[in-house]
């Protein structure tokens, strides 16, 4: 059936790609299983808002922009953090393609205590896998954090500084045979590790977890939107202490390309 949805038969979809689905979803939920045990949990209900662009000027270069709005207790009484991140972009090829930049982040306050500012440099490796209509796509990111420091309820003149590592994986599978097309819906799969690392972390050297799954539908070549399900589990500074969040992430995804093609 040419054009139509085959949600009941997976048979498209390499049996690589469908192992490394389910090994996210089992690790996760093992991760969980024994880090959560004998330990302080704290609840969370948050949404999460973002603008992803990637726009590319010639066949080695573009730019990489991305926009961030997390509204935090009961999803969305208040902003809890925003982060606006840049960075040049190198392509190796079309596969695999390089970036450093900067990101400043906020964490914003529940009480009277000062925001929180983040000043953030980060490198990254992002390469694509394509199997069939089934999209991989992986990065690993480096990041130079360098975070204020609120002491007696002042921000200070000083900044915390650490290390974090990020591992990132996603499945894109369209719903239709033709594939990822204009006009066609899609399953999205992400996981996403952090580690922390740096003399000022004692406590949290694992930073958290994020799986989210979710649908997405492909409006044209260049842009999509994702809305699903995330779970986040973080081990935060406080020993034994650990954020389990649900949220909802609705992020959008734009890609240009101003190279001339003729």
């Amino acid at each position: 059936m040419s054009g139509g949805y085959y949600l009941k038969s997976f048979s498209p979809i390499p049996t690589r790609l469908i192992r490394v689905g389910v090994l996210l979803i089992v690790l996760n939920l093992i991760g969980y299983t024994l880090l959560a045990q004998d330990k302080i949990i704290e609840y969370r209900e948050q949404t999460w808002v973002a603008y992803f662009n990637q726009t590319r000027f010639s066949d080695k270069w573009g730019l990489w922009t991305d926009i961030h709005f997390r509204f935090t207790d009961n999803f969305i009484d208040r902003l809890g953090l925003t982060i606006f991140r840049f960075a040049p972009m190198y392509y190796i090829n079309d596969q695999t393609r390089l970036t450093a930049g900067y990101a400043y982040v906020t964490a914003y306050s529940a009480d009277d205590t000062p925001n929180i500012p983040e000043h953030r440099f980060w490198q990254q490796i992002q390469w694509f896998e394509k199997k069939k209509h089934v999209t991989m796509m992986q990065y690993f990111r480096v990041e130079e954090r360098f975070r204020g420091n609120v002491v007696s309820g002042e921000l200070s003149e000083d900044y915390l500084y650490s290390w974090r590592f990020r591992y990132n994986i996603s499945l894109t599978i369209p719903l239709k045979e033709a594939g990822l097309v204009p006009k066609s819906p899609f399953l999205f799969l992400n996981d996403e590790i952090h580690i922390n690392a740096g003399r000022n972390i004692t406590n949290n050297y694992f930073d958290q977890n994020r799986l989210f799954v979710g649908m997405g539908y492909q409006f044209t070549n260049q842009l999509n939107a994702q809305l699903g399900y995330l779970f986040v589990f973080q081990q935060v500074s406080t020993p034994y202490t650990f954020v389990h969040t649900d949220a909802i992430r609705f992020f959008v995804f734009h890609n240009l390309d101003f190279r001339n093609t003729e």
